[in-house]
């Protein structure tokens, strides 16, 4: 074997330096020797003629010097050794070049069929892309679609309607399938989580950038009525906790609330929801709007027509959206209709001359809505959209201008709703985000804003100007059309009175928790349906990245705020979503082998599926045995037994009032008397009756749960479905004494499993947080438990309570310090 030589220079040169050499090799163009004679008569080649001035001058400004006519034929010959160097260079610096056309674009561009299909590529490289194509595989591809006959043809239409039979597309489910996963959810076809790596990005996004998800999916019901009786409707199946409805029946703010069923509170909760009120027009909004059922009443005992006219005075017909959950729509729906039922009779009863009628009607597919969060939002809101010239109101035109100055919507007003019309964004396409101004060295402080219900007016409301606007009257073809006839490429186009102008609503929406640092704030964009696709790109197109169903899940969970369903235990849908969940686990388990899967039954883990809140709250669990099979011993049934058997009804407490609620009940001697007097004063509160006297105060507080936040005192980062539990005074002492150093962190030995009973509670969301960069929980606790555990920590001196958490797959407890979720 020959051994290579060090100072060989051609052994030295790196990779990089051959391929630079190789390629400026391909692409030099030979230039033809000239031949020179010597004295002796010999002939010498110079090899590569050298650049230099010419020595012939040559005039530019007259025709002196060029020939009169010239013979093709000569000159060609004469020119045949540049054109053969030229046609060379070319075929040799192509097939020297090491990328592909789809390897020049950039990421975010790339399909996974561009190199092998060329109609995924771009259209200005898709000749190049054809070209460096395998002859074989270019036959192929010129090949069509088998020829069908006539009237088996379907057209593309049909065959998109044919795949939504059994699930609904949203009008930019092409656009997310293409760079999404997508599941079937709720009747929808969804994104679920973008194709490409994005979990830290997105995170990024929403908190220095702006990220876009698109919630046309959630459902919409409408309300038209008496404002009065509207207002008992609400507040029938509404929160007695939420102090915002008065606010909020002006229409320039929305009302974002828990909807439980008919008079049922604080038992069966059904979803949250957001309630938006339309402004009455400019002329009737000194009209009074809070007089009370029982206030009218007074006023019409004379008469019918008094009646009648006083009914049209203090009760102006209203209309109500009511924004929620696709999954509960049938829930909600019909909590609505019972509310509005109950309402009415009663009414009838007080007034019988008086008569009274609530429609309600179901929108979805009416509107489309975007929710655009992150810091940026109100600058690409402000570039992307237009609005139209004729918007006479003053406070709306202190407002759109001072919207690019807006850093943060968090300095906004809580759920201000900004209503506008806009011209077709792909009028001004490609758009640029707006740049905050700045005033010398500091930046200019944007307009203060405050709600109105004259800024709040939209014709979004009616349904009329909806339907007129389901399809937009020019598509994309005909604004290319009217582009191309500019004289100066990418200039804007222009508005002409035949171009549409969609109304829409801009809503403030922030994610935070009370005494919170970690918020999410940005807007939530309302327009009529037929319009998702002409907005999406100009929302996007400036770097705006866009997220499913992950995305949005964790921005609740970085704001520290319950994600409904999976937060929200004792509801119906929080049921159904778990167990689901715990078949696809259980089935991936079950293919696992099993030295690489965890057991459970060694680790302790009771329910590694799900959270047997019945265990945590001390209920009867239900047997596992077969419904189908009967018992060989009867065992006596005494009615009487059965009617004084006590009923404990599972309930999770929630709403702006909980730390005052058991603050209020842990004065008392017995708490469960305590918290029952502060749910009767809610109830009678919004109209509600007490509850039955026959449930006493000690199954009202052996059933409720209350959410809580975990925060890890060292280290560890709890997964979902973990498992929290309770600490002594001895051991809670010492993971004080012990906070802060480096080994010992309150961490149990990996062989000792803290006993079943000592479980308190489990965790719903769990992971590390991105941005408290530690590890962060969510999850719920029995109320009864968190009076003892805050008595747990006055006795030892710290202003927090703390617990121990085990995840179901491991064996270690860390300590975490235990808050409310509403504090």
């Amino acid at each position: 074997m020959v051994l290579k030589r060090k100072g060989d220079d051609a052994e030295e040169m790196t990779s990089r330096e051959r391929k630079r050499l190789k390629v400026a090799g391909a692409r030099t163009i030979a230039v033809q020797p000239s031949v020179s004679t010597s004295g002796s008569g010999a002939v010498q080649s110079s090899g590569n003629a050298l650049a230099g001035p010419s020595s012939t001058t040559v005039r530019f400004d007259s025709m002196q010097g060029l020939p009169a006519s010239i013979d093709v034929e000569r000159f060609t010959e004469a020119r045949a050794y540049e054109i053969d160097a030229m046609q060379k260079a070319i075929k040799t610096a192509g097939e020297s070049v090491t990328h592909r056309v789809w390897q020049t674009l950039p990421r975010h561009l790339r399909r996974r069929a561009a190199s092998h299909d060329v109609r995924r590529v771009p259209l200005r490289l898709r000749e190049k892309a054809r070209a460096e194509m395998v002859p074989v595989t270019r036959r192929i591809l010129k090949r069509g679609r088998s020829k069908r006959g006539k009237t088996k043809q379907v057209s593309r239409t049909e065959s998109l309607l044919k795949r939504q039979r059994d699930k609904t597309w949203l009008e930019t489910h092409i656009w997310h399938a293409k760079r999404m996963k997508m599941e079937n959810m709720w009747g929808y076809r969804l994104a679920v989580t973008p194709t490409e790596k994005s979990f830290r990005p997105s995170h990024r996004a929403s908190m220095h950038g702006s990220i876009l998800h698109d919630s046309s999916y959630h459902s919409l019901i409408e309300l038209k009525g008496p404002e009065n009786i509207l207002r008992s409707v609400l507040d029938f199946c509404c929160d007695p906790q939420c102090t915002g409805m008065k606010r909020s029946m002006s229409g320039a703010r929305v009302l974002e609330t828990d909807l439980y069923k008919p008079g049922s509170y604080p038992f069966d909760l059904i979803a949250p929801v957001t309630i938006m009120w339309r402004p009455l027009p400019v002329g009737n909004i000194s009209a009074p709007t809070n007089a009370s059922p029982a206030e009218g009443s007074k006023r019409r005992r004379k008469g019918k027509k008094k009646v009648l006219a006083d009914t049209a005075q203090q009760s102006p017909a209203r209309t109500v959206w009511v924004r929620s959950h696709p999954a509960v729509f049938d829930d909600i729906f019909a909590a609505l209709q019972g509310s509005a039922s109950l309402v009415l009779d009663a009414e009838k009863q007080r007034h019988k001359d008086v008569h009274a009628e609530v429609e309600i009607a179901d929108l979805r597919g009416s509107v489309n809505t975007f929710e655009i969060m992150g810091p940026k939002s109100s600058q690409v809101i402000k570039g992307a959209l237009s609005s139209v010239l004729d918007d006479d109101r003053r406070e709306f035109k202190k407002f759109w201008p001072s919207l690019t100055d807006l850093q943060i919507t968090a300095s906004l007003p809580r759920g201000i709703v900004i209503g506008m019309k806009v011209v077709d964004p792909r009028l001004k396409f490609p758009p640029k985000n707006a740049k905050v101004r700045t005033d010398g060295q500091h930046l200019a402080a944007p307009v203060m804003t405050f709600p109105a219900a004259i800024l709040a007016q939209s014709e979004i409301w009616d349904e009329e100007n909806r339907s007129v606007l389901k399809k937009p009257t020019y598509k994309k073809k005909d604004l290319d059309a009217r582009r191309s006839k500019n004289l100066v490429p990418g200039t804007p186009l222009k508005p002409i009175r035949q171009d549409d102008r969609i109304p829409l609503l801009l809503i403030q929406r922030s994610l935070e928790s009370p005494n919170s640092t970690h918020g999410i704030h940005g807007w939530t964009l309302v327009f009529p349906a037929g319009w998702g696709m002409p907005f999406l790109p100009s929302l996007i197109h400036t770097g705006t990245r866009v997220g499913g169903q992950r995305e949005r899940g964790t921005q609740a969970f970085e704001a520290g705020t319950a994600y409904f369903p999976r937060d929200f235990p004792c509801t119906g849908f929080y049921e159904k979503y778990w167990d689901e969940l715990a078949v696809k686990e259980k089935a991936k388990w079950t293919r696992t082998p099993p030295a690489k899967r965890a057991n459970y039954k060694k680790l302790g883990t009771r329910s590694p599926w799900r959270a047997d809140w019945e265990v945590v709250l001390g209920l009867p669990v239900a047997s596992n045995v077969d419904e189908n099979l009967v018992p060989a011993q009867r065992e006596p049934q005494d009615a009487m037994e059965v009617d004084k058997a006590p009923t404990v009804r599972p309930w999770v407490l929630r709403g702006p009032e909980v730390p005052t609620i058991l603050e209020k009940a842990t004065q008392t001697l017995n708490h469960g008397v305590g918290l029952l007097a502060e749910i009767n004063r809610l109830r009678t509160k919004r109209g509600m009756d007490v509850l039955d006297p026959s449930y006493r105060p000690e199954d009202l507080l052996k059933g409720a749960l209350v959410m809580v936040r975990l925060k890890m005192v060292s280290r560890g980062a709890p997964n979902d479905l973990a498992i929290i539990y309770r600490v002594d005074d001895v051991e809670a002492k010492k993971i004080i004494q012990q906070n802060g150093k480096t080994h010992a962190d309150a961490n149990e030995p990996p062989e000792v499993v803290p006993p079943h009973t000592s479980i308190i509670g489990y965790v719903t969301t769990g992971n590390m947080s991105l941005s408290r960069g530690e590890g962060f929980a969510i999850g719920a606790v029995p109320v009864s438990v968190q009076l003892e555990l805050q008595q747990q920590a006055r006795r030892n001196g710290e202003s927090r309570p703390l617990v121990k958490i085990r995840d179901r797959a491991g064996m270690v407890c860390r300590a975490a310090y235990l808050d409310l979720l509403d504090s």
